[in-house]
């Protein structure tokens, strides 16, 4: 039977670059130029389908310009110890000094077993496989708070946050506090400003780092809790660094939902700390508020409460004195989870109280006098 070889383009210019893609009919190709010979292999990676041709060469490797895993430029075979990972490869030949490729492949594709991540797996409270209704509602609390470890000092967001998880065992709901200055992970790499189907639930970088600890950020928020309350100081208008960092790296739950229809988060409740000793309070809020609400979380009535002493009080021992005295926020705080367990009661369909909401907190300023 006659091969069918597809013409790619002139020798001389295919030799200018060292890895391109090519076009075999419908079938994406990287087309290799090295050593003065050319190589073709599938363009399509194993790992979630990156564009090989687009990558770059790693001695005798194609890498993936997506998650970087790498294929030998002439067998398609992975690197050392994932030999199993194959991408098909194809015969090349020059003739009239043009590149024509084989439209059939020389070698097939195999793709090595990986077991999913943990992560992979999202259960739903009420759902088979999750935990039942009746069971004890789960906040996880989250400080974005950034200082040294070693050298702990008082944090007003964080020591908010924790009368608010107080509030919570008292009414029996299980916690957690998960402080971002005690985890080490990477920041975002920006997998889905290559393409949106780059960035992967679970995240690349978790998948691909072991020692990457946003793992326990993920498994909290997106399996685990029922309440997520999230504590940050504002720094220069903003939310703190840890927060920016730990949200971006959240970009690969939202993109879910807009590349695959598949919401991960459901029937959560989200809520807000904000101290600083500058204002922009509102701004910070507004945007916490949007990205949690992009994730498809919920809010309870008054869902935030905030700290600030205005643009002029410079006196920064003065705010650490306020929040540590003040009876009002730590009650502010303790009423945010009042209403965050009622709301949560409700998304996941348990009967509650019916009394009012109470705001809690904002009458802290008297104390400032």
């Amino acid at each position: 039977m006659a091969q069918d070889w597809v013409d790619v383009g002139s020798a001389e210019e295919l030799a200018g670059e060292p890895l391109r893609q090519v076009m075999v009919g419908r079938t994406k190709v990287a087309l290799v130029w090295r050593d003065g010979v050319f190589s073709a292999i599938s363009g399509v990676c194993n790992h979630v389908g990156g564009p090989l041709g687009h990558g770059r060469l790693d001695g005798e490797y194609v890498v993936c310009p997506w998650h970087n895993w790498k294929f030998h430029c002439r067998t398609g075979e992975g690197e050392p110890g994932y030999e199993e990972d194959r991408v098909p490869s194809y015969e090349v030949r020059i003739e009239g000094g043009r590149v024509l490729v084989c439209a059939e492949a020389a070698t097939g594709r195999s793709k090595k077993k990986h077991p999913p991540h943990p992560l992979t797996r999202i259960t739903v409270r009420g759902e088979p496989g999750g935990i039942a209704i009746d069971a004890p509602l789960r906040v996880a609390g989250i400080s974005t708070t950034n200082m040294d470890v070693a050298n702990p000092r008082f944090s007003t967001s964080e020591a908010l946050l924790e009368a608010s998880l107080e509030r919570a065992r008292e009414r029996s709901a299980e916690t957690r506090l998960i402080r971002l200055a005690e985890l080490s992970f990477r920041h975002c790499e920006g997998y889905y400003s290559k393409s949106a189907h780059a960035c992967t639930w679970p995240c690349s970088i978790t998948q691909m780092d072991p020692k990457d600890q946003m793992d326990r950020v993920y498994e909290a928020v997106v399996q685990w809790a029922d309440v997520i309350l999230v504590a940050t100081p504002i720094r220069w208008g903003a939310p703190s660094s840890l927060y920016a960092k730990m949200v971006e790296r959240m970009n690969c739950v939202q993109n879910q939902e807009t590349i695959a229809n598949r919401v991960l988060m459901r029937h959560k409740t989200a809520a807000f700390i904000v101290t600083g000793g500058q204002d922009n309070v509102q701004a910070v809020v507004g945007q916490m508020l949007t990205f949690f609400g992009e994730l498809g979380c919920q809010f309870p009535p008054f869902p935030f409460i905030a700290h600030s002493r205005g643009w002029s009080a410079e006196d920064m021992e003065r705010n650490v004195e306020v929040v540590r005295g003040s009876t009002q926020l730590r009650e502010g705080a303790r009423a945010l989870m009042d209403r965050c367990l009622e709301t949560s009661e409700v998304l996941i369909g348990r009967k509650i109280g019916g009394e009012r909401p109470v705001r809690g907190g904002r009458k802290a300023h008297s104390e400032r006098e």
